[in-house]
């Protein structure tokens, strides 16, 4: 069993950042060009990424529209994209533009009919973002927080046909406090859906830990983790994390 492994391209102001625990005042630049850094990720084995227009998730609209446009046309691997998607028309317009998988997260919250349709008209390309602080869904880039549970939540929208849950630790996003592994696996095991894990990744024994966590579940599955400041900081290397993620 391998995991996959989705470095994290965040978008802000045509940026590469990461953030700490989802304050936008609290970036990190780390490329100036995105589509660069997708081509360096690429070139270092890595067969996916997990992109996120941090701009848009707040506007509810695409924002680095041109980043991502630039991303798709320099990398060849397969792109995870989401942040301010929040009706048919856009996700149609990211998929015919190249986009392998589109992540809905507060209209899963707040238009579970969308997720729905978007999932009959789309099969295989809508994930769905569940990102949680203390244990309850945060929606509109993290600025509002609902009186929804991630379980709760992922129970309510396992059987529309979603691709994936990204499962989110708010708490340790960006803090590189270590994944919360217990809550993923948890949520993985109540599960039909695929779980990918996120939030706080610290280097590599957090994902040979996640990893032998993932082989001892009876239940659920857990398909692959997404890593951000890890990766830029230095503290891990793709070949690294994607060693640690191969049984």
């Amino acid at each position: 069993m391998t995991l996959t492994l989705y470095p994290a391209i965040d978008l802000k102001d045509g940026a590469c950042v990461r953030l700490r625990r989802g304050a936008m005042d609290e970036a990190t630049i780390y490329a100036e060009n995105p589509a660069q850094q997708a081509r360096d990720f690429e070139a270092a084995g890595c067969r996916a990424l997990h992109v996120v227009d941090l701009n848009g998730a707040f506007a509810g609209q695409a924002v680095n529209a041109g980043a991502v446009d630039a991303i798709l046309a320099a990398a060849r691997v397969a792109v995870q994209l989401g942040g301010g998607i929040r009706d048919m028309a856009g996700i149609a317009r990211w998929l015919e533009r190249g986009v392998a998988r589109v992540i809905l997260g507060s209209a899963a919250v707040k238009n579970p009919a969308l997720v729905r349709e978007a999932c009959r008209a789309f099969p295989g390309r809508i994930a769905v973002g569940i990102d949680a602080r203390a244990g309850m869904v945060a929606t509109e880039g993290w600025a509002e927080t609902s009186t929804l549970s991630a379980e709760a939540l992922a129970l309510r929208i396992e059987d529309a046909g979603v691709a994936a849950i990204i499962f989110t630790d708010i708490a340790r996003d960006g803090m590189l406090a270590g994944l919360n592994i217990a809550a993923t696996t948890a949520l993985a095991a109540r599960l039909t859906v695929p779980v990918i894990a996120s939030g706080g990744v610290a280097g590599v024994d957090d994902l040979t830990a996640l990893a032998a966590a993932a082989r001892g579940l009876h239940r659920g599955r857990i398909e692959g983790v997404i890593v951000g400041r890890a990766l830029y900081d230095g503290r891990l290397s793709v070949a690294e994390a994607l060693a640690a993620l191969t049984a």
